[in-house]
């Protein structure tokens, strides 16, 4: 009896209509939440230049699944704020000094952005938490 072969995972980019999609949706998640180009570009780790690119809609790259992976915890964080809070905490809650346990009085953002892909995530199960997803 032989083994069977797992697929490998491919961890190359990804399809360049995905890339507009996620493009998209972190440009206006961003937005809304008043980032400065700097803070946006930051926290989805990319270049100004590139993030200049992206808001303008002439980015002609691919992601990386690191890239991806912020995407869908930028999407994620802004439709759970869209289901706790009203529009004012929605675009707000991201900038504001949070004085929880988890940020020790940075804003979320800040928090993210020093912390990486890992406080990200700690930063989507927080809210998923408050939504009493978990």
């Amino acid at each position: 009896m032989t083994p069977k072969t797992l697929p490998v995972l491919n961890p190359g980019p990804v399809q360049s209509d995905t890339t507009a999609t996620a493009v998209k949706a972190v440009v206006r998640a961003c937005a809304h939440w008043k980032l400065t180009n700097a803070q946006a570009a930051a926290l989805f780790d990319v270049p100004i230049a590139t993030w200049n690119r992206m808001k303008a809609g002439s980015f002609a790259g691919r992601l990386d699944r690191d890239k991806l992976t912020r995407a869908s915890l930028i999407v994620g964080m802004f439709k759970a704020l869209r289901l706790l809070f009203n529009r004012h905490m929605v675009t707000d809650w991201p900038t504001a000094p949070n004085t929880g346990p988890l940020f020790a009085g940075k804003s979320p953002v800040d928090f993210m952005i020093s912390g990486g892909i890992p406080a990200m995530l700690r930063t989507r199960h927080y809210l998923d938490g408050l939504r009493g997803g978990l």
